[in-house]
């Protein structure tokens, strides 16, 4: 069996969620709460509360965009067959450095979507988050830029539609709702979380945002013609 690095953050997810469920004190130790990882020092909160949830559906949400975008964006930088139906002429980069970038990725969003947090609420001890979005939306715009026309069902649209027009809406969505606040949701983060994914797809391989061009181009084509 291939070690999939994406199969395990689900599983830690899971069982850090379920430990914290009945853990009200352990709940507390991992959540991330700006005012007090700058105070006391407890930096491992930035990582630790990206693997709690608040609840089932939170979880439940997560894991199911994680485990089926996550996987895929592991197999496109770790499989040299679907990396070369991409880039047919570009040199793959090799499995082990396929699965640093699949680290980078996940770690680097859910670290990129806690510095709105720290800016608006440092001084702020009431403020508490918990949960996988930031990484998840990383992952979820790595996957766009890697596949722009590939057809995604949302619940209860029981039509496919492009990548590229729900990443679009999706950062747009998460723009405007992090300006108006007082959700109860860290729009901000999904917003930060999904940039950083943009961005590093573009740094790693930068042929990336040529081939979405390219891709989208031929899409808007096709319904010309």
């Amino acid at each position: 069996m291939e070690l999939s690095v994406n199969l395990v953050l689900v599983i830690a997810n899971v069982a850090l969620s379920l430990a914290v469920f009945s853990n009200q004190d352990l709940f507390g130790k991992l959540l991330f709460n700006p005012y007090i990882t700058l105070r006391q020092n407890e930096w491992y909160r930035t990582v630790t509360h990206a693997f709690i949830h608040a609840d089932y559906i939170h979880l439940f949400f997560n894991m199911y965009v994680l485990y089926q975008f996550g996987g895929l964006i592991e197999t496109i930088f770790t499989d040299p067959r679907v990396f070369s139906k991409i880039f047919p002429a570009v040199e793959f980069w090799g499995v082990s450095r396929g699965y640093l970038y699949f680290v980078i990725l996940y770690f680097g969003g859910m670290l990129t979507a806690t510095l709105p947090a720290f800016r608006k609420h440092k001084d702020n001890p009431a403020y508490n988050s918990v949960g996988a979005s930031g990484a998840v939306s990383a992952v979820v715009l790595a996957i766009i830029i890697a596949l722009p026309t590939m057809e995604l069902y949302l619940f209860f649209i029981p039509i496919g539609i492009p990548a590229f027009i729900i990443g679009i809406a999706y950062l747009v969505y998460e723009y405007f709702m992090s300006k108006r606040g007082r959700t109860g949701i860290a729009h901000d983060a999904h917003l930060w979380g999904g940039l950083f994914g943009l961005v590093f797809m573009l740094v790693i391989e930068p042929r990336f945002g040529l081939y979405f061009l390219e891709q989208v181009g031929a899409f808007f084509a096709g319904l010309l013609s």
